[in-house]
C-alpha cells in the first residue's frame, strides 16, 4: 500500500529520531569478536582515544547515510529505486548500531553535532533525488566509493590490537562497496568532476570536525 505524503514524513521523522537518539538496532550481529579473544592485547589510553575518535567519525558517516537514503527515497517516484534505497538504509542501520556499541565500549561519545550532520545530509539527499533517478543513483555510487576509501584509511590508522573496531570497519567497507556496485548496476551515472570534488571537500570538513566534536 502506498503511503500518503504525511505518512511518509511521519516515518521519516521517526527514522531521524531513532538515528539521533541512539536507539538503532542491528539486524545482523556485530562482526566484532564477542567476547574479545583472549590473546587480544589491551589498548593503551592513547590507542583507545584514537579508536574512539575514528569510530565517532564512522558513526557520523552512518548518521548521514540514514539521512541521505531517507531523503533520496522520499523524492523518487520509482518504486524499485525506493525499495533499493530502503534495503541499503537497513544495512546502514546495522553499521550505525555497531559503531554506537563500539563507541560505548571505548568510553567515547558520538559527535555533538549529529543533528547538524543529519539535517545537512538530508538536504543534500533531497537535492540529489530531485535531479532524477539516474543522477541520484550516481550520487550513491560516488558517496559509497568515497566512504569505502575513507574506511580503508581507517583500517590503516586503527591500532593493530583493536580487533573489534577493525572487524566492524572492514565489514562496513565490504557493504559500502556492494551498495556502490548495486547503484551503478541500477543505472547510476557518473557525476561531473566539480561535484565529486565538492563532495570530497564536504566529507573532509565533516570528518575533520567529527574527529574532535
Amino acid at each position: 500500500m502506498e503511503l500518503s505524503l504525511v505518512d511518509r514524513w511521519i516515518c521519516g521523522a521517526e527514522v531521524a529520531l531513532r538515528t539521533l537518539s541512539g536507539g538503532s538496532r542491528a539486524e545482523r550481529a556485530t562482526p566484532a569478536p564477542h567476547p574479545p579473544t583472549a590473546d587480544a592485547p589491551a589498548l593503551t589510553a592513547g590507542e583507545k582515544r584514537l579508536s574512539g575518535a575514528l569510530m565517532r567519525v564512522n558513526h557520523v558517516g552512518e548518521v548521514c547515510a540514514q539521512a541521505l537514503y531517507q531523503a533520496q527515497g522520499a523524492v523518487s517516484g520509482n518504486a524499485e529505486l525506493k525499495a533499493q534505497m530502503a534495503r541499503a538504509a537497513r544495512e546502514e542501520v546495522d553499521h550505525l548500531a555497531w559503531t554506537e556499541q563500539r563507541l560505548a565500549e571505548l568510553g567515547a561519545r558520538p559527535s555533538l553535532l549529529n543533528p547538524l550532520w543529519y539535517g545537512g545530509a538530508f538536504v543534500i539527499g533531497l537535492a540529489a533525488g530531485r535531479l532524477g533517478d539516474r543522477a541520484s543513483l550516481g550520487f550513491v555510487v560516488e558517496t559509497e566509493r568515497q566512504v569505502e576509501h575513507h574506511l580503508e584509511s581507517h583500517l590503516e590508522r586503527l591500532p593493530a590490537g583493536d580487533l573489534a573496531s577493525r572487524a566492524i570497519v572492514d565489514q562496513m567497507r565490504i557493504d559500502e562497496a556492494q551498495h556502490a556496485a548495486a547503484a551503478q548496476l541500477a543505472g547510476g551515472v557518473g557525476l561531473p568532476a566539480p561535484v565529486r570534488g565538492a563532495m570530497r571537500l564536504a566529507a573532509k570538513v565533516m570528518t575533520g570536525t567529527a574527529h574532535y566534536l
